[in-house]
């Protein structure tokens, strides 16, 4: 990953700039006792000694200097060698023991006898309803995540999650996206296209890219997508049903978003049941199996539904889900017996 890259990088200047600054000690050290005519010390054993204790204020005195300029390069050395033992000391032996603990308990890999699955990189609302359908039809799936407490939830959940930046070849690699069937890029534009990018030099299986603004797409297309998929276009194809015929008996309106998941938009009718209760209440997860992924509130659509929202008599709803689960939402938005 790309923190873990980074640590390893720092770790090793710090390593780099500690020996070279302890050499430049030594060569000082020898070139000042030549000068006090101390010609027993000036030697690289007794000047790397000497160093060592000094530097981690020892200091045993065993070996001094009598000139001012080797007293004044003595106290240079005492006060440059604080920070350079706890620079250290956290580069070498604390840094690495935080960060094998804190990551220890998440996974970073998954088994390598995973094979023909799917590689999912990023949760939300919409990808909970695919991994219900994958769960469903036994297709092996392995979803990336950089979010830690979101990924020991999903874990909890038995949700299958490895930890990691999707768009480094090691997670990928990590993913097993060599036996993979294809990739699911569900992040922002700008990581999506990174994911795209890293995913095609790896391989050239499918990749699905998730387009926030559709006026990206063809640059997800340039790195290499071989679909691009615009939830926001989907569902504007759905604005201004609500004069659909709420006696309607078969389900409208439906947009296939992957295999047998589907996107739908529901008015909601005025004798439905739903009219006045909040997304909480409403319970509709419960009753249909579907994830509400948008509404429309004030005027303007958005994918942020709240719990807490409340649903009301000129609502438009977007839910996502099977055919047979969105049949059930469209009984509870037109009272349909």
């Amino acid at each position: 990953m790309r923190i873990r890259n980074l640590i390893h990088k720092t770790i090793l200047k710090s390593i780099s700039f500690a020996v070279v600054l302890i050499l430049a000690y030594i060569f000082i050290f020898i070139q000042i006792m030549r000068y006090e005519q101390q010609y027993e010390f000036a030697n690289i054993f007794n000047a790397f000694y000497w160093v060592i204790s000094t530097v981690t204020t020892v200091g045993y005195g065993d070996i001094v200097f009598e000139s001012m300029p080797g007293k004044m390069f003595s106290v240079f050395v005492q006060l440059s060698g604080i920070p350079l033992v706890f620079a250290f000391l956290f580069s070498v032996v604390i840094t690495p023991w935080l960060e094998k603990n804190v990551h220890s308990s998440l996974p970073t890999k998954t088994s390598r006898n995973l094979k023909e699955h799917i590689i999912i990189c990023g949760y939300n609302k919409l990808v909970e309803t695919l991994i219900e359908e994958l769960n469903e039809d036994d297709i092996p799936y392995v979803l990336i995540e950089e979010d830690e407490e979101l990924i020991k939830k999903l874990l909890k959940r038995n949700i299958h999650t490895i930890a990691g930046i999707p768009s480094e070849e090691e997670t990928l690699e990590n993913a097993n996206i060599y036996t993979a069937r294809f990739v699911i890029a569900n992040r922002s534009d700008e990581m999506n296209a990174n994911i795209v990018l890293t995913a095609r030099k790896l391989s050239n299986l499918k990749i699905i890219a998730v387009v926030e603004d559709s006026s990206n797409k063809k640059y997800l297309k340039y790195a290499g997508a071989t679909s691009v998929v615009s939830p926001k276009e989907l569902y504007g194809r759905f604005i201004g049903r609500k004069a659909a015929d709420p006696f309607v008996r078969r389900l409208t309106g439906a947009t296939e978003f992957f295999e047998g998941v589907s996107i739908v938009e529901f008015p909601i009718y005025p004798k439905s049941p739903l009219i006045g209760k909040t997304i909480r209440n409403a319970a509709i997860r419960e009753k249909t199996g579907v994830n509400v992924i948008g509404m429309w509130k004030g005027g303007s659509l958005s994918f942020n539904v709240m719990p807490e929202d409340i649903i009301k008599d000129n609502s438009v709803l977007l839910a996502i889900g099977t055919t047979d689960q969105l049949s059930e939402l469209r009984k509870l938005t037109q009272r349909l017996e």
